[in-house]
């Protein structure tokens, strides 16, 4: 025990110190034995709190909380503490035990770091005799929900994966404790509620007219419940429930948020849809029109909306609804009889209120009706990031059946089926909707913008990383669409918003048809010649699937499309990969498309040289010695020195136009030049060859007296074998991004700075012959 001198009082700590990890209440039960018998407080003045760490974590219990046991008659304070077999320490821990595990205050070091820094800055201060929990509020209660989901959750006895089918999630217990006072929950419109040692949930009226509720309780007789918010302050500030209330979608599951479309509309762009609403329907629109969001969530789309008797929302989550009508008890500007929960993309319409299917059932008001949404982005292929796959929910709808067939690939995406629903079935109506830019640009909404023939009259784009729960470089739009005009999409100039509405300028977005996309155009250079020399990758035909885009010395067994390379290929399949490398991939282009370009890339020599010395020396070209012959090798024997021949010349000899190559039955012949002449660099090419030679020869000199420098795969490395010489990789066997050695560090930073400058020179050419539009 480390007893303190008597100057620290009330501001100090005893505690019971262990090596390697122990049991804490036994640790604190010898504590308390130890303090027992040196009746050390009759000396000295406790301070608030007993401890007892380890090596693994530290435990605080409120010194008040055990002090009377210290006046016990007929207890025999002389026993070892350090005993546990004692009659006397199986007493006190049998006496202490329940007031330990309400009272103790657990922290491990790694876990728990930040809350136990500000407890110890909180509660260890001379003269504060009072004991100081982490304050809880709209800044904080996510990371601390976060914390509940590892403490809490496992003990509730529940099934969450059945729970979560039928609406109910970890969240609403996490509400449930949090808005809380001694255990009982403050708010009746929570769907979970807490009552002391047990939970309460779905309240349902029975046959008799009384209701009914299910509960649940602890496995471990709650506790590591009192453990845990023993170190919180309960409830947060009443200022700040509304907040948290509405605030849910915070805390939904990465797939039920999805599913659900619980992805929060941020209030800076619900303001500007609602001015370029008024701008495209009127200033007067919100007394003229019809509101319908169909996929509400919280209802946070429509803030600032003035007309409650025209507004309906309707949501998936039954629990969304009680937040909505419990915000509407505290001001919030809708009806509570037009909140109600509908199932959009399964329900029926004639589940809808009497008054909204009046106007879905009249043509004319259906022309004042405005459907506004930022629905749910969940496909079929989204995967879950760790290593499996979810749930294929757009799958689970019956609009992917009654749709799927004109939708094709597009029914994968639930935001497609709302808005084909909505297009078909409330013909006439205006549509007012925040997407992705799929639907304009993708090549798998090619059939979905034949179907969906509508005017979009205006819209603009923001970045999708300032909604929350959204991560990610791309754009999300706000459109507003005409049904009553069938006109189909090709092109519009939308408005650029960035942070603080910040208008930045114009973006051309373009449909194109089936054949118009880049990936149409490399096909056709495929060939059955065998002598392949790598392989291209690629996949998608948008910036945001680049990173897939590399070469590679064997065919990947991934769902991936690739171009076997040869003599008659490698110059279209050098230009493709700088096409879609060449270019830094940012929000705004994420989803722009790469087209099927015009002719005049074939006559364009400078182009093609270019595009081969950027494939050579790109981070991307994974051409590997390891994985047989390297023909892509730039440079000569004599150039950089190896400790052997090359297995291949093959690069080497076509550069200096030594490679003969017939010209019949190849798909290159318009540009059979290019064969037989010695191809021409310009200045910014043999800037980057000299860099790359700098490179090539500093690794031969420094594996030179190494016993692997006779290594064929040594002897002819490529880049990418290069970098993982130097760099090495991690347990995990991917490559570390820098290496320790200095010099080639810095030779590598010339071969990308000089691979930047070739770019710049290349980007004005992937224009000039079509393969982006401006």
């Amino acid at each position: 025990m480390c007893e303190p001198s008597p100057p620290l009082g009330a501001g100090g700590l005893w505690a019971e110190a262990k090596k390697g990890v122990s049991d804490v209440y036994k640790s604190v039960v010898q504590l308390i034995l130890t303090i027992g018998k040196a009746r050390t407080f009759d000396k000295v003045l406790p301070p608030p709190f007993l401890g007892a760490f380890d090596a693994e974590k530290i435990t605080f219990l409120p010194y008040n909380a055990i002090q009377e046991i210290f006046y016990q008659n007929d207890f025999n304070w002389n026993v070892a503490p350090s005993n546990h077999e004692t009659k006397e320490f199986k007493q006190v821990y049998d006496k202490v035990k329940t007031t330990i595990e309400n009272e103790t205050l657990l922290f491990f070091y790694e876990k728990d770091d930040q809350e136990l820094r500000e407890f110890i800055k909180t509660n260890f201060v001379v003269g504060n005799a009072a004991t100081s929990k982490i304050r809880i509020d709209k800044n904080n209660f996510i990371t601390i929900y976060t914390k509940w989901l590892a403490a809490v959750k496992p003990t509730i006895i529940f099934n969450w994966e059945v729970a979560k089918k039928n609406g109910i999630i970890d969240a609403d217990f996490y509400l449930a404790d949090l808005l809380s006072s001694e255990n009982q929950s403050l708010k009746d419109t929570l769907y979970v509620l807490l009552k002391k040692d047990y939970y309460e949930f779905e309240k349902t009226l029975n046959e008799m007219g009384i209701f009914d509720l299910k509960r649940t309780s602890f496995n471990d007789k709650q506790k590591a419940h009192t453990q845990f918010w023993n170190k919180y302050e309960r409830p947060p500030k009443e200022q700040y429930w509304d907040y948290i209330v509405e605030r849910r979608d915070l805390l939904v599951p990465q797939d039920v948020r999805e599913r659900k479309g619980s992805f929060f509309t941020p209030q800076i762009w619900v303001e500007l849809s609602q001015e370029y609403l008024a701008k495209v329907l009127g200033e007067d629109w919100q007394d003229e029109y019809y509101i319908w969001d169909c996929a509400a969530g919280t209802g946070n789309l429509l803030t600032g909306l003035t007309n409650k008797y025209n507004i309906w929302a309707s949501t998936l989550d039954r629990q969304d609804v009680d937040v909505m009508k419990d915000r509407i008890q505290n001001g919030a500007n809708l009806l509570e009889s037009q909140v109600f929960q509908f199932d959009f993309l399964n329900d029926d319409f004639a589940k809808l209120p009497k008054g909204l299917q009046e106007i879905i059932n009249n043509a004319e008001k259906r022309k004042k009706l405005v459907v506004y949404i930022n629905p749910p982005y969940a496909e079929a292929t989204d995967g879950i990031g760790q290593g499996g796959k979810k749930t294929d929910v757009s799958k689970e709808t019956k609009m992917y059946v009654k749709y799927g067939e004109v939708l094709k690939k597009a029914k994968n995406e639930l935001f497609a089926q709302f808005l084909a629903r909505i297009y078909k079935e409330i013909q006439g109506a205006t549509i007012a909707n925040f997407s992705t830019l799929k639907l304009l640009q993708s090549s798998n909404f090619v059939y979905f913008r034949q179907f969906f023939l509508a005017k979009l009259e205006r819209m603009f784009v923001v970045p999708a990383n300032t909604f929350d729960n959204v991560v990610g470089q791309f754009p999300i739009g706000f459109m507003i669409w005409h049904t009553q005009q069938q006109v189909k999409f090709e092109q519009i100039a939308a408005d650029i918003y960035v942070e603080k509405k910040k208008l930045v300028g114009k973006k051309n977005i373009v449909a194109l048809n089936e054949k118009e996309y880049v990936n149409h155009w490399i096909k056709q250079f495929a060939n059955n010649e065998n002598n392949f020399i790598g392989f291209l990758a690629y996949l998608g035909n948008d910036f945001q699937h680049n990173g897939e885009i590399r070469m590679c010395s064997i065919k990947p067994t991934s769902h991936i499309s690739t171009l076997a390379l040869n003599r008659h290929n490698l110059l279209p399949a050098c230009v493709y990969f700088v096409v879609r490398h060449c270019i830094k991939h940012t929000w705004q282009n994420n989803q722009d498309q790469f087209l099927y370009p015009s002719d005049t890339w074939l006559a364009d020599d400078e182009f093609h040289n270019d595009s081969l010395t950027y494939t050579l020396f790109h981070g991307k070209n994974l051409i590997s010695a390891n994985l047989g012959t390297n023909h892509w090798l730039p440079f000569t024997e004599q150039e950089v020195q190896p400790q052997g021949k090359f297995e291949s010349s093959v690069l080497t000899n076509f550069m200096l136009g030594k490679l003969k190559i017939e010209e019949t039955a190849t798909m290159f012949q318009p540009v059979g030049n290019l064969k037989r002449e010695k191809i021409v660099f310009s200045a910014e090419t043999q800037a980057v060859f000299e860099a790359g030679k700098k490179l090539w020869i500093y690794y031969h000199q420094t594996v030179k007296k190494l016993p692997i420098a006779a290594n064929k795969e040594v002897i002819n490395a490529s880049l990418y074998d290069i970098k993982a010489y130097f760099q090495g990789r991690n347990a995990a066997g991917k490559m570390n991004n820098k290496s320790a050695d200095e010099k080639y560090n810095e030779l590598l930073a010339d071969l990308r700075e000089s691979l930047e400058v070739l770019a710049k020179k290349i980007e004005p050419k992937i224009y000039e012959h079509g393969f982006l539009k401006r």
